[in-house]
């Protein structure tokens, strides 16, 4: 397990459960968090964020049944913590699923299509302009990756590729279609890291 300690208190857990979640790991370490593999619902404790990581949604929410996760991030969030859904962490989060239908936690107020751009094999790269961060585009790794089709009015884009929003926020919830864990750009982790931050510091 990566449990790296941080000087400023900030404790970022990653859903383990199935999927990349070691690259979101690193790349929470190479910013100075303490990161910790969250598998049940007691891991949760004393975190300040959540990273749920790109992989199989389906096989995530299997996994989840009968053991209070779905619960149990529910609750972590209305208790004022931060979540960051990456591709089908994204599609967990979100507000609908369609291509097929599938339940979600519904805490971002998106619809999202899975696998809009295809299969495995149709897997790409592109560079997409973003707010966030320098200004020069962010190179995103796309995978079986879903498309965000309606946002609602509190929902901020930070990111699209050819039109499509991917990379939003709402509040404390932030969702990208693409894999920013497969890139050595750590903008997108360091946003969010950023927020978590502002967020404990605000409530303290």
């Amino acid at each position: 397990m990566v449990n790296v300690a941080s000087k400023n208190g900030t404790r970022i857990g990653v859903l383990a459960l199935q999927g990349d979640f070691e690259r979101h790991l690193e790349a929470l370490k190479h910013l100075g968090v303490t990161a910790t593999e969250v598998r049940v619902p007691d891991d949760l404790t004393g975190l300040t964020g959540l990273v749920l990581p790109g992989g199989e949604s389906t096989t995530m929410l299997k996994l989840m049944e009968g053991t209070g996760m779905e619960t149990a991030i529910r609750s972590f969030h209305e208790k004022g913590g931060a979540l960051f859904g990456t591709c089908a962490g994204l599609i967990l989060i979100a507000d609908h699923v369609t291509d097929p239908s599938q339940r979600s936690l519904q805490l971002l107020d998106v619809d999202v299509e899975r696998n809009a751009y295809g299969r495995q094999a149709d897997s790409f790269e592109a560079d997409v302009e973003t707010s966030i961060g320098k200004d020069e585009p962010l190179r995103a790794v796309f995978i079986r990756a879903p498309r965000v089709t309606r946002q609602g009015p509190e929902v901020q884009v930070l990111a699209r590729a050819n039109g499509d929003p991917v990379l939003v926020r709402q509040g404390r919830v932030l969702g990208a279609t693409f894999h920013p864990e497969m890139t050595q750009d750590l903008r997108v982790h360091r946003y969010f890291v950023e927020e978590v931050q502002n967020h404990r510091t605000t409530k303290d």
